[in-house]
């Protein structure tokens, strides 16, 4: 443990900085139980030693921050909701209701794939596994449905 302390701890205290400015010492020392928990699940053929710390790292400061930061309670995505309710929650603003015209115009599965993304805080790999959809597929999805809503809100706006 020592020589992975000596070894990686300036990789996993930047990361744990970058997360948690005001509390990276204790950061890092939840990340270094974790990578102590998880050392065996390391497989060289998969990775290198410094990216799998770093994946450990990264996912323990996002359990942070999530456990620190209270997650809204999310509705389901927009294609599921009647009709109704999407009327109510989109004239709650004008924001609301240029993203609800905007998102309708998406493919129905890019508009699912990405409200999980986004809407749900989901990763491309619970994605993939919560629709069956091959990674690479949902990374993709996921890329064309943020550049189709980038430019219907540019041409919403008038923006060239």
């Amino acid at each position: 443990m020592r020589e992975c302390i000596s070894r990686y701890g300036p990789l996993v205290w930047s990361i744990a900085r970058r997360f948690a400015p005001d509390a990276s010492d204790e950061a890092t020392k939840e990340i270094f139980v974790e990578l102590w928990k998880h050392a065996g699940r390391f497989d060289p053929r998969a990775g290198s030693e410094p990216v799998f710390i770093a994946m450990i790292a990264r996912r323990c400061m996002l359990d942070r921050l999530r456990s620190i930061v209270p997650r809204p309670k999310l509705k389901p995505a927009p294609d599921s909701l009647a009709s109704s309710e999407q009327h109510t929650a989109s004239e709650r603003c004008v924001e609301a209701a240029t993203a609800a015209g905007v998102l309708a115009t998406l493919d129905p599965r890019q508009r699912r794939i990405l409200s999980l993304a986004v809407g749900q805080g989901m990763t491309h790999e619970e994605i993939a596994g919560a629709t069956a959809t091959q990674l690479g597929t949902v990374k993709s999805l996921v890329r064309r449905a943020l550049i189709a809503v980038r430019k219907r809100l540019s041409q919403h706006e008038g923006v060239p």
